[in-house]
C-alpha cells in the first residue's frame, strides 16, 4: 500500500505549464537596461573616436572622455601628461585610460548583474527561468576575468585623481583665475565619479577587508564605514555617472564647437 509520503516523493514537484509565476512587468527593468547601456555606449563611442570639440584653450575645460590627453594628435595644452601615443582614426586620444575604466565598469559587481540579466538573459529576473540551458558562473574565459575587478579598481582611482587634477586646472580664464557653469559641470562630474569610485566593492575590501578586530582600527574601519554608506546605493551612482559624463562631454563639446557660450561667474 503506497503512503501519501511515498506518493508526494514520487510525484511531480507542481504541475504548472507556465514559464514563471511572475505577475508583475519583470521585463521593464531588463528592457530599460538594455536601452540605457546602448544608447550610452553608442554615443560614448562616437565621441572617443571624433578625436575634435573636446578642449576649450580659453578656460582649460577637458572632457573625461579625452582624459588624459596622450595622443600625438592633442591640443598641446590639453596633454596635461605628454603626447605619445600615434595620432590615428582608430586609437583614442585617450586611450591610455578608456580600456581600463571600460574594464573597471564591465567588472563591476553592479553591471555584471544589469548585463547579465539584461543582455545574457541570465536570469533575466528573480523567480524567471534562465535563458540558457546550462549555468557554468564565472569559472571559464572569458568571464573568469571578473575576478580582475579589484586590480582595474587600482587603475580606476588613479584615473579619478587625473580627472580631479582636470578640473582644478579647469580653475582658468584667460585673465588667470575663472570660474564658469563648465567648471560647475566638471567639478559635480567628478565628485560623483568619485561616490561611484569609492563605493565599488573592492574599495570597500581595501578599507576594512582582512582585519579581525576593527576596535584595532578605527580609522580603517570610519574608511570601511564611509564606503559602505556609499556601497549601499551602488547601483545608483553607476547610472549617475553614466549620466555625468555624458552631459559633461556634450557641455564641453557644445562650448568648443561654439554652440553655447560657457556663463562665467568669475573671470
Amino acid at each position: 500500500m503506497t503512503t501519501t509520503e511515498d506518493s508526494a516523493v514520487s510525484s511531480p514537484r507542481a504541475a504548472i505549464t507556465a514559464r514563471n509565476l511572475r505577475i508583475d512587468d519583470w521585463r521593464r527593468g531588463p528592457i530599460l537596461t538594455v536601452l540605457g547601456i546602448t544608447v550610452w555606449v553608442a554615443y560614448a563611442t562616437f565621441r572617443v573616436f571624433y578625436q575634435g570639440d573636446y578642449w576649450v584653450a580659453d578656460y582649460h575645460y577637458l572632457t573625461p572622455f579625452y582624459s588624459p590627453c596622450v595622443s600625438e594628435g592633442c591640443v598641446p595644452e590639453s596633454a596635461h601628461f605628454g603626447r605619445f601615443l600615434p595620432d590615428h582614426p582608430l586609437i583614442p586620444y585617450a586611450a591610455l585610460s578608456l580600456p581600463f575604466l571600460l574594464a573597471f565598469r564591465l567588472t563591476c559587481y553592479y553591471y555584471r548583474k544589469a548585463y547579465y540579466r539584461s543582455f545574457w538573459l541570465s536570469p533575466p529576473a528573480c523567480a524567471v527561468p534562465d535563458g540558457h540551458p546550462r549555468y557554468t558562473g564565472e569559472t571559464r574565459f572569458p568571464l573568469i576575468l571578473q575576478n580582475f575587478h579589484r586590480y582595474f579598481f587600482y587603475l580606476a582611482f588613479a584615473i579619478s585623481l587625473v580627472n580631479t587634477w582636470d578640473a582644478v586646472l579647469a580653475m582658468h580664464s584667460p585673465d588667470g583665475f575663472g570660474l564658469g557653469l563648465g567648471n560647475v559641470v566638471l567639478w559635480a562630474n567628478v565628485v560623483l565619479l568619485w561616490c561611484y569610485t569609492l563605493g565599488c566593492h573592492s574599495c570597500r575590501h581595501v578599507m576594512g577587508g582582512r582585519l579581525r578586530h576593527f576596535s584595532k582600527h578605527p580609522v580603517r574601519y570610519r574608511l570601511w564605514t564611509f564606503s559602505s554608506a556609499l556601497n549601499a546605493r551602488h547601483m545608483m551612482w553607476a547610472w549617475i555617472t553614466l549620466a555625468s559624463l555624458a552631459l559633461t562631454d556634450l557641455y564641453v563639446m557644445a562650448v568648443a564647437a561654439g554652440w553655447i557660450t560657457d556663463l562665467r561667474f568669475v573671470g
